[in-house]
């Protein structure tokens, strides 16, 4: 799974000073739920290619299709 530091370094990566203990389950949940969904998104785009590698460019349509536009991978 996905360890406390790991949680830390994504916070301080995003500016975050202090972090309440009850944030990191809370974290892993949504963590869980928002890369399901980004990878449910990138194998249909690799499925509908006829394809069986998930490339850069099916995250970067996936991620754009949930509105959250990623540049430099496509």
């Amino acid at each position: 799974g996905i360890t406390k530091p790991a949680i830390r370094r994504l916070a301080r990566r995003g500016g975050v000073k202090r972090i309440s203990g009850l944030i990191y389950e809370e974290t892993r949940v949504v963590l869980k739920i928002f890369l399901e969904n980004v990878i449910r998104d990138s194998v249909t785009y690799t499925e509908h290619a006829k394809r069986k590698t998930v490339t850069a460019v099916d995250v970067v349509y996936a991620l754009k299709r949930s509105g959250r536009t990623l540049h430099g991978f496509a």
